[in-house]
């Protein structure tokens, strides 16, 4: 059975296309009797409109898309929620994409959704985007553009993200002032932004409480299997530094894997050695020791970023110029039991 058709309608009720048309946009200027009439037959009739023709008219696919790195992590999952909230409110259809911290797959990624012409990117770039050619395409294109969470400072768009150097340093300093002097940092790739500063955040603090940065205490995790590269390099850290008392990680999974480490050769945490991560996903709450964390604010960075992705595509509809935003929203210390 064919899908029916606006003629259709306008023909079985004697009326023409337009009002038709009108009708179910709810235009004013059809009378509330005959508005009746079309809306009912159209229900009756399973009629759809034909979303081709409306992007082919208004110029856009009310769709945007969103990659990311990963999923494994509960950080992405509220960046979705807070993603879908304003897009359902905007009345857009977001397509989700995951690279896998891989280059190639992001490439890939970008182009197809420029191919479908969605209205809109955001994005949290993976750990091997080391540069952004294919990201400036994206603007090349003239198609609006958010970064978030892993950023690059040499793109010129608009970015949400958090202070990564802050939060490190805020979590480190807590450290120290538990008295804990001999502290390894477990941290990711060398490439993403976040990575770069939250190792910046870890050196600053020891340097402004007087503890000499030793590089041998930073262990790298760039796997993208963090809970495994945190439990392998726990083994190392404690056997290379019998008088370890503290561990920052660089992530939760990271740190849960550091956890699971200490727990099975019956280190006691903290009082041994503390354990910190970052993100406060929900593994963070049930593990054993629980998890004192920085809390990442996952919901409203993705609420944020998909909110100020639909302003600037609304800009660019009306040919208003557009000034690119760079907010950064706030974090906190969330204290449990293992530090």
């Amino acid at each position: 059975m064919k899908d029916a058709t606006l003629k259709q309608i306008a023909d079985q009720l004697g009326v023409s296309i337009t009002t038709v048309s009108k009708a179910l946009k709810d235009y004013p200027d059809v009378s509330p009797k005959t508005k009746k009439k079309i809306v009912d037959l159209a229900n009756k009739l399973n009629y759809t409109p034909n979303s081709f023709a409306v992007n082919l008219r208004t110029k856009q696919s009310k769709t945007v898309g969103l990659i990311v790195p990963t999923v494994d992590y509960n950080f992405f999952s509220k960046v979705f929620e807070g993603v879908l909230a304003e897009a359902e409110k905007r009345k857009y259809l977001v397509i989700i994409l995951r690279s896998n911290e891989k280059l190639d797959i992001e490439k890939k990624q970008i182009e197809l959704l420029l191919n479908k012409r969605v209205d809109g990117i955001l994005m949290s770039l993976s750990n091997e985007t080391g540069d952004f050619d294919h990201i400036k395409n994206i603007i090349t294109n003239k198609t609006p553009l958010v970064l978030f969470d892993k950023i690059a400072k040499l793109v010129n768009c608009s970015k949400v993200a958090i202070n990564d150097k802050k939060a490190a340093y805020d979590a480190v300093t807590y450290l120290i002032k538990k008295g804990h002097k001999k502290i390894a940092h477990f941290r990711g790739s060398f490439m993403p932004q976040n990575s770069i500063d939250r190792f910046l955040g870890y050196k600053k603090a020891l340097e402004d409480n007087n503890i000499i940065y030793d590089s041998s205490l930073v262990y790298i995790c760039d796997n993208n299997t963090d809970f495994e590269d945190g439990y392998e390099n726990a083994q190392k850290a404690v056997a290379e530094h019998p008088d370890l008392d503290a561990i920052f990680a660089i992530t939760d999974l990271v740190a849960i894997g550091i956890i699971k480490y200490l727990n099975d050769i019956k280190i006691k945490m903290p009082e041994q050695i503390a354990v910190f991560g970052f993100c406060n996903s929900f593994m963070s709450e049930i593990i054993t020791p629980k998890l004192t964390t920085i809390d990442q604010p996952g919901y409203e960075i993705g609420k944020k970023a998909a909110s100020i992705l639909f302003d600037e595509i609304e800009l660019k509809k009306t040919d208003n110029p557009i000034q690119f935003q760079s907010i950064e929203l706030a974090t906190s210390i969330i204290e449990r039991g293992s530090a």
